[in-house]
């Protein structure tokens, strides 16, 4: 009895070093990233007079006059009506592709599942890295030159980089499910496809439409600006306004798109 009390005062004697290790690994990586902002801020060319210049306030506050009164010229409201339909059939059809890539991805990406080797889970999460590490934008600068200009490539473009997110989200909410119900049903003798139907599936359903909800909402706005560089939608429209234009402005009649 007096080795176990002498060892837990032992243990309760070291716990202020630890603690003071940890606070020192603490406070040294918050100074790292402090250090990092801050050589962030200045090898950045911020020009923050800018934003206190007459012509810029002026500028910004006649665009959000612009905005509170739209064009009501029928070609003009008949266009960005088709365009916001097109952006939002955009988002939902490369949300659901990517719901249901994306499942397909996550079972051989799940660890401790039964769904395949080690091999086939490191490749099938290799390709849900690949995925979402590549911007929207260059899937759809990539996806253009093979499918030519229009919604077609950015709804495929959302559906990739879309499928990587969710594969990756879907394949952690397998694993975190509790596998009561499934341990019951294997040790019937079920095969594994079935367990994941029965036991697996309906318990992670609400956590699987609570994210493709949330990337639906992503896509929207992404889709928006996805016929920037010739994807479709309401971006096809704001490449041709001159103050999104990259090039000389010049001058446009909203009439003529």
């Amino acid at each position: 009895m007096s080795d176990a009390r002498t060892k837990g005062l032992g243990d309760i004697g070291a716990m202020p070093g630890d603690l003071r290790r940890s606070r020192f690994s603490a406070a040294l990586m918050a100074l790292a990233l402090l250090v990092l902002v801050v050589s962030s801020f200045t090898s950045l060319d911020l020009q923050w007079s800018k934003f206190a210049d007459d012509q810029a306030a002026q500028r910004m506050l006649k665009f959000f006059s612009e905005l509170l009164s739209p064009s009501m010229d029928s070609r003009f409201l008949k266009n960005t009506t088709v365009a916001a339909l097109e952006t939002l059939a955009m988002s939902a059809v490369g949300t659901l592709l990517a719901a249901v890539a994306g499942l397909l991805f996550a079972l051989p990406a799940t660890q401790g599942a039964g769904m395949g080797r080690a091999a086939i889970c490191g490749a099938a999460r290799f390709v849900l890295n690949a995925l979402r590490s590549i911007p929207e934008l260059v899937w759809a600068a990539l996806l253009i030159i093979a499918a030519g200009l229009g919604p077609f490539a950015g709804t495929l473009a959302l559906a990739l980089h879309t499928t990587g997110v969710l594969g990756r989200l879907f394949a952690e909410a397998i694993e975190n499910a509790p596998g009561g119900p499934a341990l019951t049903l294997q040790t019937q003798g079920i095969p594994g496809g079935r367990v994941f139907l029965y036991a697996t599936l309906p318990q992670i359903v609400p956590q699987l439409l609570s994210y493709s909800l949330y990337r639906w909402e992503n896509n929207l706005r992404a889709a928006a600006v996805m016929g920037v560089v010739g994807g479709g939608g309401l971006g096809a429209l704001l490449s041709f306004h001159p103050r999104f234009s990259i090039s000389p402005p010049v001058e446009r009649d909203w009439r003529r798109i």
